[in-house]
Formats: structure tokens, C-alpha cells, sequence
């Protein structure tokens, strides 16, 4: 299973947490998401991860990804 891991500015509640999952877990190929509020990181498991479509699911959820983090 391939990981990524984003660092992602704006999260501060469970309700960020949720937001984040429920568009992240959609995006074809992931099959597990970890938010971590308090370390403002998006952790994303799952086979053939795109880069972009992840970034874009954040995004859409109303966060923005700072940058990427080494998996």
C-alpha cells in the first residue's frame, strides 16, 4: 500500500477532520485517511494515489495543502 502524507492550513476541529476524510476517502484508489488536527497533517493509504486529485479533495473540503510530506 502506497502512503502520502500533506501538511494542511486551516484544519482546528473534529468537523475539519470529518470535511477532509469524507472528500479524501472518495477519490479513487484510497482506502484509508488519518487527520491529524493539532499536527495540521492529512495522511492518505491506498493503491495508485494521485497526487492532484488528493490535493483537489482537500481543496475542496476548504483546506489548502501547504506542502507535501515525505511517505
Amino acid at each position: 500500500m502506497a502512503r502520502k502524507q500533506y501538511l494542511v492550513t486551516g484544519m482546528s476541529c473534529g468537523h475539519c477532520a470529518a470535511s477532509i476524510t469524507e472528500e479524501v476517502i472518495d477519490v479513487p484508489g484510497v482506502t484509508e485517511v488519518d487527520v491529524d488536527v493539532t499536527a495540521g497533517s492529512v495522511s492518505v493509504g491506498g493503491t495508485d494515489l494521485d497526487d492532484a486529485r488528493l490535493r483537489a479533495a482537500i481543496a475542496e473540503a476548504g483546506y489548502e495543502v501547504t506542502e507535501p510530506v515525505a511517505a
